[in-house]
């Protein structure tokens, strides 16, 4: 009996560590995402200095070729808007599906909100594009990057579902790891295309890291009241992903 409470006490306590660690590495990047965002922000609009944006296009322009270019350029497309609306709306159709119901309101929630947290900041803004865009010319303005947001948002998103529902752990953190550097890649492909500054780039990817974080924790809170007041409303079981 006593072993087996012993046990108990050790499994809560590891756990709680583990939990303490997750939380401590959020805050840390959340704070740190928070700072790049306002860093870059001050620099670009109040002291006008863009030698960053300058240096990294001077970097990328012996790189440019027509092979990198098609490459990049559909990379570029998996953060655009017609890629992530469907993309969006097959994921809430999968959750209503297996009758999760939270995933299926957390997805529409954070893209939706994401998408006018976007909008908002690049009509505040006001910055103008590159002047030598490769291909296609993108009209709206640049700052922040709104693939680079919502890449974040969306499969930041992904990575917080496998996260929480895949057991088997190889397959766990090399998904994670995958969605990771392909947020990434979109991002340098608006780069390398010229569609944005470096600095509209970063922007997005801290601004959606905040936005993503903010986000999942306000619906968490509204997850658990609604539960106190209905304790019928619970999450359906996470899928056994083991075998996967």
């Amino acid at each position: 009996m006593f072993r087996r409470v012993s046990k108990k006490v050790k499994k809560f306590w590891a756990a709680l560590a583990l939990l303490s660690v997750e939380m401590l590495a959020i805050l840390v990047v959340f704070f740190i995402s928070l700072t790049i965002f306002v860093f870059i922000t001050r620099r670009i609009f109040l002291l006008e200095n863009e030698e960053m944006d300058t240096r990294v296009f001077a970097w990328l322009k012996p790189h440019i070729n027509d092979t990198n270019t098609s490459v990049l350029n559909f990379i570029t497309f998996f953060g655009s808007h017609e890629f992530l609306i469907p993309a969006n709306l097959l994921l809430i159709g999968f959750y209503l599906l297996k009758k999760h119901r939270w995933y299926s309101i957390k997805v529409p929630a954070i893209g939706v909100s994401s998408f006018l947290l976007m909008f908002g900041l690049k009509n505040f803004f006001g910055r103008q594009r590159p002047s030598d865009q490769l291909l296609e010319e993108a009209k709206n303005f640049s700052f922040p990057s709104g693939h680079a947001l919502m890449s974040i948002t969306f499969y930041g998103l992904l990575a917080y579902i496998v996260y929480h529902s895949f057991r088997n752990k190889p397959w766990k953190w090399a998904l994670i790891f995958l969605l990771i550097s392909w947020i990434f890649l979109i991002g340098a492909s608006r780069i390398y295309l010229r569609k944005h500054y470096y600095s509209d780039v970063m922007a997005g990817f801290a601004l959606g890291f905040l936005w993503l974080v903010i986000s999942l924790k306000v619906i968490r809170i509204i997850e658990k009241r609604s539960q106190k007041i209905d304790p019928v409303v619970q999450q359906a079981p996470i899928p056994d992903t083991e075998t996967v």
